[in-house]
């Protein structure tokens, strides 16, 4: 092969390559952006914010739950625990109640491991 049609090939397959990039990019669905919208910044902060709280209130009550399998807590731990996890739970509701947020607006999704409800 001569170095002209060496040359020639490799820009082939390097425009090839940028186009095959350039159309995968295209074809994504668009990411979802937080909404600078004034109007609504509070509400995405809220949302954010209490999606968070809510998926650390799940480890912890599942991190609860094992300890209460492997009984490693007292019964006195037991009721602090379950008292504290459901009044945690109850004031991530009224805050989405207040901010007119529903329980599936804090659904994170967790990419490959599913949604977080």
């Amino acid at each position: 092969m001569t170095k002209r049609k060496k040359k020639s090939t490799r820009r082939r397959t390097q425009r090839t390559r940028r186009t095959k990039r350039t159309q995968r990019t295209r074809s994504a669905p668009p990411a979802l952006r937080w909404n600078p919208d004034p109007e609504d910044v509070q509400r995405s902060v809220v949302q954010l914010v209490l999606s968070l709280i809510e998926f650390i209130r799940k480890l912890m009550e599942r991190q609860a739950v094992r300890r209460l399998e492997e009984k490693t807590l007292t019964p006195e731990e037991i009721e602090n625990v379950g008292l504290a996890l459901m009044k945690l739970e109850q004031t991530i509701h009224q805050i989405a109640k207040r901010f007119k947020l529903d329980p599936e607006d804090l659904n994170l999704d967790l990419g490959p491991v599913g949604r977080l409800h």
